[in-house]
């Protein structure tokens, strides 16, 4: 995997993928062409792509906060009925309505995303993933906020 993942290696992890609740840690691949400039990393069904084989090695060795805001995703998933496809498409929900403010507020869609709100949030709180065990419920506060309301906890 030389140059990171492939569209069929991508299915094969779809297919595979696991309850959110059954996974105790996901495994950092290189993303290679799915990863996207501006974005460090992301979860795909249980497992992280990153950039290149060196992030990979590094996150899979000890837990970053990188790490931990993707670790974060998953036990957002198991609040969401334990299902990957529900936390995405509510992800999708979320980034839909963020994306109507990107005149106003340039990265709306990712940055007014409950989901990711939460993350930034517990990111460098490597004891966060010990507190929410059974799933990541702080999202559910920042969907309740109207966008206004997420724009001004987004620049505290």
């Amino acid at each position: 995997m030389k140059h990171g993942i492939r569209f069929f290696s991508l299915l094969r992890l779809v297919w595979r993928a696991r309850r959110p609740s059954l996974i105790t840690d996901m495994p950092a691949l290189p993303g290679g062409f799915w990863m996207r400039r501006g974005y460090d990393a992301f979860t795909f069904f249980g497992t992280i792509l990153v950039h290149n084989v060196k992030e990979a090695e590094t996150m899979n060795r000890r837990l970053t906060a990188l790490k931990n805001h993707e670790m974060i995703h998953l036990r957002q998933a198991q609040s969401t009925g334990d299902s990957w496809w529900r936390f995405y498409r509510l992800y999708l929900h979320y980034w839909l309505q963020g994306w109507r403010q990107r005149k106003h507020y340039p990265g709306a869609a990712y940055r007014l995303n409950p989901f990711e709100m939460e993350a930034y949030e517990h990111m460098h709180d490597l004891s966060y993933l010990n507190q929410c065990r059974n799933g990541a419920t702080g999202w559910k506060r920042y969907a309740r906020m109207t966008l206004g309301e997420r724009m001004k906890a987004a620049n505290r």
